[in-house]
This record gives C-alpha cells, structure tokens and sequence, in this order.
C-alpha cells in the first residue's frame, strides 16, 4: 500500500481545547460571560446547514433570535443585484469586490438594529453578515470548507437565501466563486483576529467548536512549519486509475480524473487537538497569516491571496483532457476582474508508452481555418486535433510549460502534476472530443472566449524551443544536483527539481514554496535551528514551505528522492537569484 497520506493534520492542541456536540457547545456558549443583557452574534459560512444549527443556537433562549435571512433583499432583488457579476455564461462572472453588505434591504437593516437596540436581554444574532447588526458581546463563527459546499450543491442546497436548488452546478458554483466567496471572506478576514469561538461544522451533526485564541494559536503555528493541505479527488469523463493505488483511494468509482492537493482556496487544514481534527478551510491560513505564510515581497504583490497551486490530472488507462486555452491576463481582467491569469505547466509523474500532450499549434496552420472546423465540431463531434496542434510524446518526468494562450491538453495514459497560477476555472474548452459530461449534458465550450486569446505564434518550433524539457543544470555535487524546469519567462513562477542523494540544505529566503516528492519514497524536512519538529512526506504528496522557515534540511528517509518546487520569482527578500 502506498504511503501516502490522505488526512495529514497539524498539530495544534490538547484535546480539552476542543468542545464537541451541540449540547455542550450550547452549554459552553452560555457560560462565556455575563449570559444576559448582551449580543451574541453567530457569524456563519454561506452553505452552512442553517436547518441544523438555528435549533440549536434557539436553545440559549434569546429574547430576540434575528435570522439574518430576513434582513438581505428578496431572492428576485438579489439575482437582479447579482446580474453585473454572474453573467448569462454558464461557467464565467465577474469578481464581486463588494461586502456582503451591499445586498442586504435598508428598511430590513435599520428595522433589525432598532430591534436590537430596544432588547434588554440576551440578542441572538444568527447567520451570514451577523458581526455587522450590532456591536457584539461574544461572536461565534461556524465555519465550512469549498470542497464540502460544493458536494452539498451537488446534493441539492442552493446558494445563500436562494431557492435554486435545482439549478445546474456549474451555475451554483459559478454564483460561489466569483460573489459568495469572495464576500463571506473578506469579512472572514476582518474577524479573525476577534471571534471567541470557531465551530467547524463540516461533519453532519457533529460540530466541533474551538476557542478563537486555540485558531489563532493553531494558525500561527502552521505558518511556522512545513504543513499538507487536505486533498480531495473527484471522477470524471477523462478520468484514470493511477491515483487509486498511489493515493489510497476506494477502488470502487468508475475513475478518478483530478484532485487538488495544493490549493489553499479550495483546500482545508485539519487542526489536530489530542485525537480530535477540527477542518477549517486552509484559506483561513492565507487570510491570517498573509505575511508569515508568503512572504513580504509575495504578499505585497498578490495581498492575502497563495499563488501557487498543485493538482492531479490522471489519464491512465482514461482518455485525453479537453482541448483547451487559458485566457491571457488582459483579457481575463478586463473579461472576469481578475488580476492575473492561469498560467501553467504539465510535470509527467507517471506515462505509459503512447502518452503524449498536445501543445501549440502546428506551424502553418491558419487560424480561421481551425476555429472554423472547431465550431463544425459542436455539431459533428468530430475534429481533426492533430491536424492542427502539436501531438508531442510525453514519458515520466517531462515537463510542459504552458503560458497562458497556448492550445493545449494532456492525452490519455499520463499522470500530470499540474502546476499553476492560482487562478483554476478560466478554462476556455475548444473541442471535448464529443464527450458529455458524468451529468449526461454537454461539457460547456468556449470557443468564443478562445479565439480571442489563443497564439498563433506559438508554431511547432516555438513550441519544441521554448515549452519542452527547458532543463538547466544550476549545481551537482555528491549529495544533491539542483536543475531549473522552468517555468516560461512569460509566467512569473519558477521551478527547481531537485535530486537527493544524501542531503541538502535550502534557504527559503522569505518566500513561499510549494513542492511535490515527484520520485522517491519519503524525505525529512528538518530545521537548522530547531524551530519546528522534523517532518515527513511520501510520494506524489504535495507539501508547503512558508516564508519563515528560513534554512531548512531534506534528507531522504530510503534511498534518493526527488522533489519538484515552484515559488514566484523575484520573491526572495535578499534579492538573490540561487535557491540553494
């Protein structure tokens, strides 16, 4: 069985820190402090289980329970409201940089705080946008992880106070991603350094709440020590069966096409107390600690957000990925809001014989002529892929580099480590290879969006010269050889793969890395000043260095690895060019 781990966790506290269950969480709630004449706001998470948690919190006998729901704008005036930021596209909005504020009902907001106001006993205030009624005397926060939302559209919840349940899901989580989200954390971010409790309520009913000062502790903590994120995986059309056997995964689905193992928006932490895993969203990480997780000179680029990711495409033994383009970053600002845009690369972990990536288009071609016969194909189903783009073998530990607007996609029979900008659904699909999707319904095709974004520069030799195998050896000696993979001089991440004989020593220099054992069976990260405790990782399994470890040691634990890391070049705080 394959080491690596599923669950890795933190390590953040004693077990009596945790308070687990409704009954004594209520219990423990009305003992904070003076139990009448206050305000208790319950601060919750957009798709947590409002069913399940209102009941509970009613049980502390307010003499006022006011359910947020009733101060936002009806369902049609939010939609109305929404309209600018979700578009008519299926897939695409617009970033929302308001507060959630901004759609609540004036006249509902000032009737709210006048009852609050004229409330001599205890006020409950419940549900999303809670801190911001009233000055609160305790504040409660009941938190939810990406991954568990969407499993709950999937299941049939809709989005905040909306009747859409069921909706199509791409449509949901397109409603999530580029307004709920991006609301409920930024006034996340301003309550972090406050709230009294935090309550994880992933598990149906089986909440489990910590003080405020154990998340910050915990928090902390993890920004000061190599860390996992919580990887999740999901089937798909495309999808293979590589990640079965080396990620322990239940062999019974049909596949698994993806999974995300390093993506700290979508990702969650596993807080460990004695026994107990408290999960929080590992965003919570990033909003924080912005600076200790990143670094000055990231953070100052990019604010509280990572911008690195890692994921998991596999093909063995499934089929090719759509034919896809990534938006260049003009386009993806002015299209979406956003700031920079999805640029990329494909590291081979594992191939078989006939893997292969497609990547630019074949010198020659003419663009019309391809767009052309990409837009016949949504009627027939058929195009002729490599008639027009560049069919380029693929075998274990190659690496694509893939800037923004160039076609590409991965064929069957590989393993890729994705590694990428943060920026993870500006996808423009141009040919599906006649597929639907697990839904029965036509995977959404952006042939619209593509044409305006794809280079038709980037020919047969453009493509072999600049994107394949850019290997460059910066230094070997006994113990361990550093070569730079990439990435293109157009992306501003860089990647380092590093072979390790015995040992090596690595000054992180005040930025973020993110890495992955890309061979090997397991290392040790250890610090040089005994800041934090020796830590293990297995193959495949994608890990985080943040800024503050300074100089750290790997040393493999059974015979030579392998590892592949990614940080933002420029980022070092010394200014100096050599990672090693």
């Amino acid at each position: 069985m394959s080491s690596y781990d599923r669950f890795p966790h933190i390590k953040a506290g004693k077990e009596e820190e945790v308070i687990r269950g409704y009954d004594a969480i209520i219990q423990k709630i009305q003992s904070s402090g003076n139990e009448r004449n206050r305000i208790i706001a319950v601060e919750t998470y957009p798709g947590v289980r409002d069913e399940e948690l209102i009941p509970q919190f009613a049980r502390l006998n307010p003499d006022l329970f006011l359910d947020m729901k009733s101060v936002f704008l009806g369902e049609a005036e939010m939609n109305e409201a929404m309209k600018p930021w979700l578009t008519d596209d299926r897939v695409f909005g617009r970033m929302f940089f308001g507060s959630v504020s901004d759609f609540f009902d004036p006249d509902a907001l000032d009737k709210a705080r006048k009852e609050v106001s004229r409330t001599e006993g205890l006020t409950v205030i419940y549900g999303f946008g809670a801190s911001l009624i009233a000055r609160a005397d305790l504040v409660v926060y009941c938190d939810l992880a990406r991954w568990e939302i969407q499993l709950r559209y999937r299941a049939g919840m809709g989005n905040y106070n909306c009747s859409n349940w069921d909706e199509d899901i791409l449509r949901k989580y397109k409603r999530g991603y580029f307004v709920e989200w991006r609301m409920a954390d930024r006034l996340k971010a301003d309550l972090l350094e406050t709230i009294d409790w935090l309550i994880d309520t992933n598990a149906k009913a089986d909440p489990k709440m910590i003080s405020g000062t154990a998340l910050r502790n915990a928090l902390f903590k993890a920004a000061h020590e190599p860390f996992r994120l919580v990887p999740y995986f999901d089937p798909g059309v495309w999808g293979g069966q590589w990640m079965k056997s080396h990620c322990n995964l239940d062999p019974e689905p049909a596949n698994y096409a993806w999974s995300f193992d390093g993506v700290p928006e979508e990702n969650s932490l596993l807080l460990r107390f004695g026994t107990t895993d408290v999960e929080i969203p590992a965003m919570d990480l990033t909003l924080y600690q912005p600076r200790a997780l990143l670094g000055e000179k990231n953070y100052a680029r990019f604010g509280a957000e990572f911008p690195i990711r890692f994921d998991f495409l596999d093909t063995m033994e499934g089929q090719n990925l759509s034919l896809q383009v990534h938006p260049l970053t003009e386009y993806i600002h002015r299209s979406f809001g956003m700031a920079y845009t999805q640029d990329e690369s494909y590291y081979l972990l594992d191939a078989k014989e006939d893997a292969c990536v497609y990547l630019g288009v074949k010198t020659g071609t003419k663009p019309e002529e391809m767009i052309n016969a990409l837009q016949e194909a949504q009627k027939t189903g058929i195009f002729d892929a490599q008639a027009y783009v560049n069919r380029i073998p693929a075998k274990k530990h190659d690496h694509f580099l893939i800037p923004a607007g160039t076609i590409h996609c991965s064929g069957k029979n590989a393993m890729v480590l994705e590694i990428s900008a943060t920026p993870y659904i500006f996808t423009f699909k141009l040919y599906d290879w006649g597929r639907v999707g697990l839904d029965g319904r036509p995977r959404p095709i952006n042939i619209e969006h593509g044409r305006h974004v794809i280079q038709w520069n980037r020919t047969t030799e453009w493509v072999r010269n600049h994107l394949v195998n850019r290997f460059e050896k910066i230094s070997e000696n006994a113990d361990y050889s550093e070569e730079k993979t990439g990435l293109h001089e157009l992306e501003f991440i860089e990647t380092r793969r590093y072979t390790i004989r015995s040992s090596m020593e690595m000054d992180l220099k005040g930025s973020v890395s993110m890495c992955n054992l890309v061979d090997g069976t397991a290392a040790v990260i250890e610090s040089m000043d005994g800041s934090f405790e020796p830590f293990e990782v297995h193959y495949a399994e994608t890990f985080i260095l943040p800024s503050t470890l300074g100089r750290i040691r790997f040393r493999p634990v059974h015979g030579e690895v392998m590892i592949l890391r990614a940080y933002v070049r420029g980022s070092f705080v010394d200014g100096k060019k050599s990672s090693v």
